[in-house]
């Protein structure tokens, strides 16, 4: 291992049990990069409705404490034994934490599904702190032009959104159901490939609508109403059960709905007739390396501009609760390490 030669305690913003206000401590102890980790000083973290559905309990954590954050920016300190990453580095960290690299689903290329899968954030201390430590082979060189703040959003909005994108086809007309930090870089890529792109909202929420539009969106409107024209795909991002048979009946003959969302309310009942035809209703569940590596190659090709919220770290469960109640546009970041723009 790397020698350090810094060793003080973590300041971190952690979870104490679902339904918890978040607690800011400064008392965490130093971790130490194990084989092959990094150990990571964070600059930025993400703020990602999974971190909402981890903190609600929608998803538990295996213990707790827990560390959330899982869009994390940083600079590797210190690197154990076999750990392929150079301290001094730049690397963002993902959601996807750790796999096997054993499970039918690892070897036949879909880690994304290995059965022993660790989460950042839920199974491994994540980003709301200062300092963390993770898989060096889930640590991924970050893109020139991107600042800290503007990164962040690529770890979780940009790789799910990008994979839930692939999913669709090559459909030309897409919809996406609500339109938060995922949509708004999903919305960029579409566009690049020559896409058309339709923002669905709730009703009232002219806000969104607009930053759809401005962002090249050629209409933006209520989810639960009916679309323009038909669409080939769409992708539901908002965690509302009722919006798949709202996209379903907005879809064309042999298109596909896409369930973005790691946790997302029941889906009511819907007449046979909205699916048949060849519609489809399939969900998207994490994301692999290759995914990330694709969309940090893509992002400056499109050129993907993230939009982004600013919090300190003590004041994380702010910026959970403007996200439960939709008052952002684009992401929610923390800035760690730094000054607030």
């Amino acid at each position: 291992m790397v020698p350090r030669v810094d060793h003080a305690p973590v300041r971190a913003t952690v979870l104490d049990a679902p339904g918890r206000p978040l607690r800011a401590i400064d008392d965490l102890p130093d971790p130490e990069p194990g084989r092959n980790q990094a150990l990571v000083a964070v600059h930025a973290c993400g703020v990602c409705r999974t971190d909402l559905h981890i903190a609600d309990g929608e998803l538990r954590a295996p213990r707790y404490p827990v560390v959330p954050g899982h869009q994390i920016v940083g600079t590797v300190l210190a690197a154990g034994e076999g750990a392929e990453v150079e301290p001094g580095s730049r690397v963002g960290i993902p959601w996807l934490a750790w796999t096997c690299g054993e499970c039918r689903y690892c070897r036949s290329g879909r880690e994304n599904l290995c059965e022993r899968a660790r989460f950042t954030g839920l199974d491994v201390d994540g980003g709301f702190a200062d300092r963390t430590v993770a898989d060096a082979r889930y640590c991924f060189a970050l893109p020139d032009g991107y600042g800290d703040l503007e990164a962040a959003p690529l770890l979780c909005a940009g790789l799910i959104g990008h994979r839930a994108l692939r999913m669709t086809g090559d459909g030309e007309r897409l919809g996406l159901y609500g339109f938060g930090a995922s949509a708004h870089i999903v919305a960029q890529v579409a566009l690049h490939q020559g896409r058309r792109v339709f923002a669905f909202t709730r009703a009232d929420d002219t806000a969104s609508q607009a930053f759809a539009r401005s962002l090249g969106c050629e209409w933006a409107g209520d989810a639960m109403g009916p679309a323009p024209e038909e669409l080939d795909a769409a992708i539901v991002f908002a965690p509302v059960g009722a919006l798949v048979p709202a996209a379903l009946r907005a879809l064309a003959p042999g298109g596909v709905v896409v369930c973005a969302g790691i946790h997302m309310s029941d889906i009511p009942s819907f007449p046979y007739a909205d699916l048949w035809r060849e519609r489809q209703v399939r969900s998207v569940a994490n994301l692999t390396r290759a995914d990330a590596r694709e969309l940090l190659d893509l992002a400056p090709r499109v050129p993907v501009r993230t939009h982004v919220t600013t919090y300190a770290l003590e004041r994380a469960d702010d910026a959970l609760a403007d996200l439960r109640a939709g008052r952002l546009e684009g992401a929610a970041v923390l800035v760690v390490d730094g000054e607030l723009p």
